[in-house]
């Protein structure tokens, strides 16, 4: 289990659950799209109470680090070079397409400055 609760540590459980989360999806332990423990389990696991993994679940959300999805579970949501490879994938199926379409990449590039003005104003 990547999480370890120091029950004589002056840090609260649930942040310490909280930041050895963050730290594992930082550093891509936990990549994106990884599955988490369900909060019950985790708690069991760790001898917490429910509601203290719920609280440190509930501060990652908030930091866009993971995502409930209901009864589907909770996941590491695309971040840092996760985030990026993605970002690099949809601009190479783009130019591909507007390549396909015989637009060259100054007309494609000025076509996403302008939608990306229209989003902002």
């Amino acid at each position: 289990m990547i999480v370890v609760v120091d029950a004589a540590s002056h840090v609260p459980p649930y942040e310490q659950v909280r930041s050895q989360l963050a730290a594992a999806i930082d550093d891509g332990t936990l990549p994106a799209g990884h599955r988490l423990q369900p909060m019950r389990r985790m708690a069991e696991d760790l001898g917490l109470a429910v509601n203290t993994v719920a609280r440190a679940y509930r501060e990652l959300e908030q930091a866009g680090l993971i995502v409930s999805r209901g009864r589907r579970g909770t996941f590491v949501t695309a971040r840092g070079a996760d985030r990026e490879r993605e970002a690099r994938a949809a601009a190479r199926q783009y130019l591909r397409r507007t390549a396909e379409l015989g637009l060259t990449l100054d007309q494609a590039v000025d076509e996403v400055r302008r939608l990306g003005a229209g989003a902002r104003g």
